[in-house]
C-alpha cells in the first residue's frame, strides 16, 4: 500500500538562527556612535534584522530607532558568528548624515567618542574586537567564529 501522508519524522524543520546588523559610525573628528545598553553596557548600535529586510537596512533602522542618528553605510565589514548559539553579527562600517543623538529604550545614553576612548569604554565580550575589526581594512572581509 502507498501512502501520501507524511509521517511527523519527516516534516522539514529549518534551522533556527539569528542575525543581526550593527555598525561602527565614525564622524568627520573619527570619533565612533556607541549607546549604552542597559545590559551589556557601550556598544556599536544593532540588533535582529526583521523578516523581510535586508542587513543594511536593518543596519540603518537600528542605529536610527537607538541613537536617533541617520547613517550612510559605506561598506561591509565581516561577519562574527556565534556558533553555539546560532547566531551571525554582521558588521557595517557607516557615517552620519542627519538626526540628533537620542536615548531610547534600548540606549541610557548615546554619544561620539574618540576611538581610543571608545574602545576603553566598550567591555562586553567580544564586542571590542568586533569594532577593532572594522577599523582595520587589512582584515576585511573578516569571518570570526567562536
Amino acid at each position: 500500500m502507498i501512502s501520501n501522508k507524511q509521517s511527523t519524522q519527516d516534516v522539514y524543520t529549518p534551522p533556527k538562527h539569528i542575525i543581526s546588523a550593527a555598525t561602527i559610525v565614525l564622524n568627520e573628528q573619527r570619533e565612533i556612535l556607541l549607546i549604552k545598553g542597559p545590559r551589556r553596557g557601550w556598544e556599536m548600535p544593532g540588533g535582529q534584522v526583521e523578516e523581510g529586510e535586508s542587513l543594511k537596512e536593518a543596519a540603518i533602522r537600528e542605529t536610527r530607532e537607538e541613537s536617533g542618528i541617520d547613517i550612510e553605510v559605506l561598506k561591509f565589514c565581516g561577519v562574527f558568528q556565534n556558533v553555539s548559539s546560532s547566531i551571525c553579527n554582521t558588521l557595517f562600517l557607516a557615517k552620519p548624515v542627519g538626526g540628533k543623538l537620542t536615548t531610547s529604550p534600548e540606549s541610557l545614553e548615546v554619544g561620539f567618542f574618540p576611538i581610543e576612548e571608545a574602545l576603553e569604554m566598550v567591555t562586553w565580550k567580544n564586542f571590542r574586537q568586533r569594532i577593532e575589526c572594522c577599523l582595520n581594512e587589512e582584515t576585511q572581509p573578516f569571518y570570526i567564529d567562536f
